[in-house]
């Protein structure tokens, strides 16, 4: 597994003497800044952004800390981030997942966090359920508490995380506490079109398992009885074993995979090496921790479903 650099992470006092000095909230490429009249949220990584800029409309100023292309489990912050979250109304996140934004928060963030890993249920690391349980998972599991933070990919526990979210944005804006509410009910609406859009779209496949390059999908897999067979654990980083790549071309075989799927932040070298051994082709299947390149959430979680609809011949 690969060896993590150390995370520098400034310290309150050095957070606020930064704060004190104007050094705080910029766009800095990572979304929205700070406007007068505005609420300033700041977002951990992309589904927060977009949850945010969904619900919050034109009442809110969403920064996101992780920059496009960016690979967020891995994130460090410089000294404009950590006055980002000095500064903020609301400080979007999951704790678990960036252990920099975890420090940060607990250093700077106070009654102004909100932590969607508290809204949900989390999954279990190495839950059993549709997921094969496999090495290289334990680094992250640890990190996270033993959980999986990969909770927005089903989008059902996404609606809830966005119910939840707007109540945090009425309490620290009350006059538009009734547009956030009503701006979360409209998602919800989407997000449950999008729901039974997977739900009616992967319930006839010929296969119904997936090889991943990292196993970022079990909340997919478990919402709509899949079952994924990853080739490294919940970090993308982790490296997998020549015993586990030896494992997951057998598995290939025997459920007859004829795609492997990699992601977009990370190299498909891996994926690439099990569709050479199998006899398969690799697509990508976005987990959606950086923003797509087209579009946003939605149309995303769209592209995702047909493409699993192709790689397991679904009628």
């Amino acid at each position: 597994m690969t060896v993590r650099a150390p995370r520098r992470i400034l310290t309150a006092a050095a957070a606020a003497l930064l704060a004190a000095a104007g050094l705080t909230a910029c766009a800095d490429g990572t979304g929205g800044a700070s406007a007068p009249g505005r609420v300033d949220v700041v977002a951990a990584f992309y589904p927060l952004q977009f949850l945010a800029e969904r619900i919050g409309g034109d009442t809110v100023a969403v920064s996101n800390l992780t920059k496009p292309g960016a690979e967020p489990h891995d994130l460090e912050l410089n000294p404009r981030q950590v006055g980002q979250v000095v500064d903020a109304d609301v400080v979007v996140y999951l704790s678990g997942f960036q252990p920099a934004v975890d420090e940060a928060v607990e250093q700077n963030g106070g009654d102004r966090a909100f932590d969607v890993a508290g809204v949900t249920p989390l999954r279990d690391a190495a839950a059993g359920g549709h997921d094969h349980d496999h090495e290289g998972e334990a680094g992250h599991a640890e990190e996270s508490g033993g959980k999986d933070p990969h909770v927005w990919l089903d989008p059902t526990r996404l609606a809830t995380i966005g119910d939840k979210l707007a109540e945090r944005l009425g309490k620290a804006d009350p006059d538009h506490a009734v547009d956030y509410t009503a701006r979360a009910g409209a998602l919800r609406t989407e997000l449950t079109k999008l729901d039974t859009e997977y739900a009616d779209g992967l319930r006839t496949c010929q296969r119904r398992e997936i090889v991943t390059s990292h196993t970022a999908f079990g909340y997919l897999t478990e919402r709509y009885q899949l079952e994924q067979i990853g080739i490294s654990g919940l970090t993308p980083e982790s490296e997998p074993s020549p015993k586990r790549l030896a494992e997951v071309a057998e598995e290939a075989r025997e459920h007859q995979a004829g795609t492997i799927f990699f992601e977009t932040l990370v190299s498909p070298k891996v994926a690439e090496t099990i569709a050479r051994e199998v006899g398969a082709k690799t697509a990508v299947l976005d987990p959606l921790e950086g923003p797509p390149a087209d579009g946003d959430y939605l149309s995303a979680m769209r592209t995702n479903l047909q493409t699993l609809r192709t790689a397991l011949d679904c009628s």
